[in-house]
């Protein structure tokens, strides 16, 4: 099986899903910030803020929740890609041997699993693997948000704690939280932001890591 082909089927259609999907959100935006058709006769009103706030926030959100439904998508393909070169390899594991090594996520899992089978160094690895594990903290957060009464999700603290540069937050967030003065706010976090830019590295990383792996995975599947 050709295992990069599909995964790079998948990343296809996440970027074609993205921008397609996203389409009417950005329309939305820009016609109501130029003011155009059918944006161009605001209603009467006195409370001062902007003419048609609420359809503007409405298509702005759509654009975040979009996002990170790609993440969503993102991540079980790296996790399937893993996992189809697992059964390619015919690896098979002790007892007790696979939980242990997957105890800190799936990632750190295959990366043990792959340094033994394949005998590679993740030094030499070109892609950013802290930023390839953050797909996965976004996608959790995503699939179990904890607020009924607003559609935005944010990073926890334990999330902060292991990774101080959070890569899915908003340039605006980010300025805030690494403000010296709101140490004493801690307890407050960011919320998981993926722009069109943030996804597409995302993607592009998950590439570039399946692109080394591949010729040692089919170096010791062909018994090179």
């Amino acid at each position: 099986m050709d295992v990069l082909f599909f995964l790079k089927e998948r990343t296809k259609f996440i970027r074609h899903f993205y921008e397609t999907a996203g389409e009417p959100f950005r329309e939305t935006i820009r016609q109501i910030e130029a003011g155009e058709s059918p944006w161009d006769n605001p209603p009467y009103s006195e409370n001062g803020e902007p003419p048609y706030l609420n359809e503007w926030i409405e298509s702005d959100e759509g654009l975040e929740v979009l996002g990170r439904a790609c993440i969503s998508m993102l991540s079980p393909s790296i996790q399937l890609y893993f996992k189809t070169w697992e059964s390619e390899l015919g690896i098979s594991w002790n007892q007790g041997e696979r939980e242990r090594a997957f105890k800190k996520g799936f990632l750190q899992g295959y990366m043990i699993c792959f340094s033994d089978v394949l005998g590679l160094s993740w030094d030499d690895c070109p892609a950013d693997l802290v930023l390839i594990e953050q797909i996965t903290l976004a996608r959790n957060r995503d699939q179990h948000p904890e607020h009924i009464t607003a559609m935005r999700v944010d990073h926890t603290r334990k999330d902060r704690e292991q990774n101080p540069h959070l890569f899915f937050v908003s340039e605006t967030e980010r300025k805030i939280y690494s403000d010296p003065e709101l140490d004493g706010m801690y307890w407050m976090s960011p919320s998981v932001h993926v722009s069109r830019e943030m996804l597409f590295t995302a993607i592009e990383q998950v590439e570039t890591l399946a692109e080394w792996l591949e010729e040692h995975m089919r170096a010791v599947r062909d018994g090179r």
